[in-house]
């Protein structure tokens, strides 16, 4: 585990860089100089006649992969879906650094935090069902688990647990250097044992009173929607949304720390420039899930579409905060749903996604707030070696994401 699930703000001067395996923390910093990758090759997959009604095609998805191909990320897949003609797909890099074997298009990843719009659709089901409501307290489904050094279990609601708004201090295990990672890289910890870490630590704030990235709250959601159902909350977003959706390619891998074929390998770069496999590793869940292109894209048009929440629901999750001050610098304009975060396009409005990182895969993506467009880029190297290469990697991606949804090349913030 070397990355943060979505979403990753800027290094604190007391974090390593492989603490940012969790989208609570993540880059900062200016642009730094560009990594050209010596001999690479470009694979461009399935579609090929061009998104005509936007103006966006197959070359303009493969120009933007490979500019990200070109900051040093050994392999790169992107797809763009419409609700007209064939998805985009282009692939950039290897699957495999010093190897020639292309990236599939249609290959597995660890989505990390992207799994938290998964876990909110569910709790929004629910609060539709009258199972729970969105403020309940957290000690009215576990009494007496978020106590001690300040933090007040009774004073925190499961929306602001869904909005990151409880004040709870993450703590997730991570790992201090590569030598650490090989040593860790398979251990396994409990939803109580993650809970606990945190209470070890007084809160950031009082319930409400800011806004601050908490992976740890979304482990305690796991949790109350195991008690308000009486089953396993993976077992609830099975039934809920990817059997329902055909999301047959997306899954919670357990204890085994590989990836089903095909994927590629994923990389951390560190301090010293060094770049090494960490391709395998236990993520602690809800950050555990692997799925592909497609698979997002399919659950982000069905959920801005309108196919797993009522219109009443979906506007709750998109009534949102704005986001802390360090999340804005690779979040520009940000602000945070229920479980969605809200970006600004180029072209005018905004769009919907929740980006994600672990273990070296990165992955950025969106759709439009109808559902008619949505993309998503996964990158397979996590460039830790300094503040500036980690904003130059969010910036590259997510002006592939601007471009795709506002349909112009070269539309985005450069």
């Amino acid at each position: 585990m070397t990355r943060t699930d979505p979403a990753l703000a800027p290094q604190r001067d007391s974090e390593t860089p492989t603490d940012r395996r969790r989208i609570g923390r993540r880059w900062a910093a200016l642009a730094a100089a560009v990594l050209v990758a010596a001999g690479a090759v470009v694979a461009v997959e399935l579609a090929t006649a061009p998104d005509e009604a936007s103006g966006y095609g197959q070359d303009d998805l493969l120009r933007d992969t490979e500019a990200l191909e070109a900051l040093g990320i050994v392999g790169v897949q992107a797809r763009l879906a419409t609700d007209s003609g064939p998805d985009l797909v282009a692939t950039s890099g290897f699957a495999e650094d010093g190897t020639d074997r292309p990236v599939d298009g249609d290959g597995y990843f660890r989505i990390a935090s992207t799994g938290k719009a998964l876990v909110a659709t569910v709790v929004l089901q629910l609060a539709e069902e009258d199972a729970l409501a969105l403020d309940d307290t957290v000690d009215r489904w576990l009494p007496g688990l978020v106590a001690g050094n300040g933090n007040d279990g009774g004073a925190i609601t499961v929306r602001q647990l869904l909005q990151h708004t409880s004040g709870i201090h993450d703590d997730l295990p991570g790992f201090a250097d590569h030598e650490d990672y090989l040593e860790r890289r398979y251990d396994v910890y409990t939803p109580e044992q993650i809970v606990q870490r945190a209470m070890a630590h007084r809160p950031d704030f009082a319930p409400g009173a800011g806004w601050g990235y908490s992976n740890t709250g979304y482990v305690l959601l796991d949790m109350i929607i195991e008690r308000a159902t009486g089953r396993p909350w993976h077992q609830e977003v099975e039934e809920r949304i990817l059997e329902p959706l055909g999301m047959d390619r997306t899954y919670l891998p357990g204890d085994d720390p590989t990836l089903r074929s095909p994927h590629a390998d994923s990389y951390e770069v560190y301090a010293d420039g060094e770049r090494l496999d960490v391709t395998e590793v236990i993520v602690p869940d809800p950050g555990g899930y692997i799925s592909t292109t497609a698979n997002v894209n399919r659950f982000l048009q069905a959920l801005l579409g309108g196919e797993l929440l009522s219109e009443a629901s979906l506007a709750e999750m998109q009534d949102t905060v704005p986001v802390g001050e360090d999340m804005q610098a690779f979040w520009p304009g940000g602000a945070y749903g229920l479980g969605l975060v809200e970006r600004p396009l180029s072209c005018g409005g905004s769009y919907w996604s929740h980006e994600g990182g672990e273990s070296g895969y990165i992955n950025l993506n969106g759709s439009t707030d109808d559902g008619r467009r949505a993309v998503t880029v996964s990158m397979t190297t996590a460039l830790g070696g300094s503040p500036e290469s980690m904003m130059r990697q969010e910036r590259t991606a997510s002006d592939l994401v601007d471009h795709a949804l506002c349909g112009t090349p070269g539309a985005g913030r450069n």
